[in-house]
């Protein structure tokens, strides 16, 4: 009895969604439609879908009559109305109803020439969403309609609404691109066709926060919520990189100061170049070192190369430069961080380390390209070049942050964004940022990534757009999905940005 008054009242709220209180003047059958079409859109944007259903009480032929396959026939306006007020808007599964695209047809109804009515048929699909949590829709059910309208003075009122062929939704292998990120729905299975459980996004636009969003799951059966913690592998450099900026603003730090006086690894301590390592040299990756020691045959720190003549990505040279800067400062990375950074930033669920306050049930878990799960590091000391939790929420507002300034000395925010390692002709290393240039113009990208097993992260800045986006996964497949969303949001900035990444 519950599914069939669910679908009853689902498909009775079919018929309002078309109403409209505006008055339109008709002249061709392409403007009808156009017209029909546009308030279809208007009404299920901000109306009935939200509940704002008082307007539409007068748009109702007085002798108004709904049509139903499965439920018969209602023939009173004003039971028509009680019924959606009480069964639509008060329930619990709130049926929410859209039109699928392209499925949109009207015929002009007239008598001797003159225009009174017009039928409207199509094909919409219902969802059903959780009142108390507004982003989780689970398609129920598609249907044809057919909507009678007539045109009396000038106003159309609805007179006859006719709802059928109500069946299950069908197992779809393609994706409607137009609904990406737009639809909940169709993101979600364009991420589980491309095997991503979970996609978080960060937008700003104009420089105010205009979106953070996360779709998919954590795991397997878990729903990811808008506050999932993500592990963002490399996108930690930018934070460490800030964190020393500010110490060199503040004087407790110098860019060109030789470090051994205060750190010395103990697997280089023989070695000559550990006296020419600076922070300048660590935050633009020309220490020398490997991205990681563990990939030497022994395990050992060594040296490729002579600091400052050469590049080479390393996450070593960003530990190198914590040990340093806490070894001076007598403080740990993480409270550095914390004061420095995520308090004036507005960060306020990041962190480097699992401490008490984190648990598995708001974690994006690691997965292979094949959906399998990696087993979860929970790291208990903070890594300078990795392994840093947090929300999109927050790191959109450290996005923010770097492009309002991150309150840095006009002359060391330069230095940051500033020429230290050439990559490629239109590519630079600053300070925990690479920069893409001339993308837009002679608008240069500001951007940062990180690559772990089970997790690819982006983070892309646009200041003199005064756009950014941020894109988080947690899936061996991450990267497969960047480039439509790069487009999605950044458009022909966006190829601009993936041309200089590809190497054109």
């Amino acid at each position: 009895m519950l599914h069939f008054l669910s679908s009853y009242y689902s498909l009775l709220y079919s018929v309002l969604i078309l109403l409209t209180c505006q008055t339109i003047v008709l002249g061709q059958d392409q403007l009808l439609y156009e017209n029909l079409k546009s308030l279809d859109s208007l009404v299920f944007d901000i109306g009935f879908n939200n509940c704002e259903i008082a307007r539409f009480e007068d748009l109702l032929d007085n002798n108004f009559e709904f049509y139903h396959d499965k439920v018969g026939i209602t023939k009173s306006k004003d039971e028509f109305i009680l019924q959606i007020k009480e069964n639509i808007c008060n329930s619990s599964q709130k049926p929410i109803r859209k039109l699928v695209e392209n499925s949109l047809e009207v015929f002009p109804l007239k008598e001797n020439g003159r225009l009174y009515g017009a039928i409207q048929q199509g094909i919409h699909r219902f969802y059903t969403i959780a009142t108390d949590n507004h982003q989780k829709e689970r398609l129920t059910s598609e249907a044809r309609f057919i909507h009678i309208w007539l045109l009396e003075k000038g106003k159309w009122e609805l007179s006859r609404a006719l709802s059928y062929d109500h069946h299950l939704p069908k197992s779809k292998t393609t994706i409607d691109t137009t609904l990406l990120f737009s639809d909940r729905t169709e993101t979600e299975r364009w991420l589980n066709m491309n095997r991503v459980p979970a996609l978080g996004i960060g937008y700003i636009e104009n420089g105010k926060i205009k979106e953070t969003t996360v779709y998919g799951i954590l795991e397997k059966g878990k729903p990811a919520p808008e506050n999932a913690i993500f592990n963002v592998a490399s996108l930690t450099k930018s934070v460490t990189a800030l964190v020393a900026l500010k110490l060199i603003d503040r004087g407790s730090l110098i860019l060109d100061e030789p470090l051994h006086k205060y750190w010395i690894d103990p697997d280089i301590k023989d070695d000559t170049n550990t006296a020419k390592l600076t922070a300048r040299l660590l935050l633009s990756h020309r220490s020398g070192f490997p991205n990681w020691r563990y990939q030497h045959s022994e395990g050992r720190l060594t040296f490729q190369f002579e600091p400052g003549t050469n590049y080479s990505y390393s996450g070593e040279g960003f530990e190198y430069l914590r040990k340093a800067i806490e070894y001076k400062t007598g403080q740990k990375l993480e409270n550095l961080a914390n004061e420095l950074v995520f308090l004036p930033a507005g960060m306020k669920d990041t962190r480097f380390i699992w401490d008490s306050t984190l648990t598995d049930h708001r974690f994006a878990k690691w997965h292979t390209g094949d959906g399998k799960l990696y087993k979860t590091y929970k790291n208990t000391q903070a890594n300078a070049a990795d392994d840093l939790l947090t929300t999109v929420a927050d790191y959109t507002r450290f996005l923010q942050y770097i492009m309002n300034g991150a309150d840095l000395s006009t002359e060391l925010y330069e230095e940051m964004l500033s020429e230290q390692t050439r990559v490629s002709s239109r590519k630079y290393w600053g300070f925990g940022w690479w920069v893409d240039e001339n993308v837009n113009g002679d608008e240069d990208a500001i951007i940062n990534g990180g690559d772990d097993q089970g997790v690819h992260t982006i983070a892309f800045i646009l200041p003199e757009s005064q756009k950014a986006l941020l894109i988080f996964t947690n899936s061996d497949n991450g990267t497969d999905i960047y480039i439509p969303t790069v487009l999605n949001y950044l458009g022909q900035t966006g190829q601009a940005i993936i041309d200089v990444e590809m190497g054109k």
